[in-house]
């Protein structure tokens, strides 16, 4: 409780805490925050510095699915760009459909919704 007390207090107007990632590979653990904002009808490269505009970045599918689990009140029901191009296709990205909670990959000019996140270390 003191852990999540401690988040609480470190959130910034209008953001929302949406839990903990657990780190893998070595990585620290981290706390993820929602930033207020939303784009919508952006291509790929337009989200990805509208995100760093917000003094963010675009969520990864890991953290697309934590957000769906936790905050998807939060969101429009619509499909939102992550941070990931798919592993073999390097043109297209991966996104999460806020409305079925699926992940699929379109191409970078596709027109989607973004939100920023921001971690702060569990440590």
């Amino acid at each position: 409780m003191g852990d999540y007390l401690r988040i609480q207090e470190m959130l910034k107007e209008g953001e929302a805490y949406a839990g903990l990632i657990l780190g893998k590979n070595g990585e620290s653990d981290y706390h993820l925050v929602l930033l207020p904002d939303e784009a919508s009808d952006v291509s790929w490269p337009a989200a990805r510095e509208w995100a760093a505009a917000q003094q963010g970045e675009l969520p990864t599918r890991r953290e697309l699915a934590l957000l769906f689990a936790n905050l998807r009140e939060g969101f429009d029901r619509v499909w939102y760009w992550s941070n990931e191009s798919h592993d073999t296709r390097p043109q297209l990205v991966w996104g999460q459909n806020f409305a079925s909670g699926i992940q699929t990959v379109y191409g970078r000019p596709f027109r989607g919704h973004a939100r920023a996140i921001r971690r702060i270390d569990a440590g």
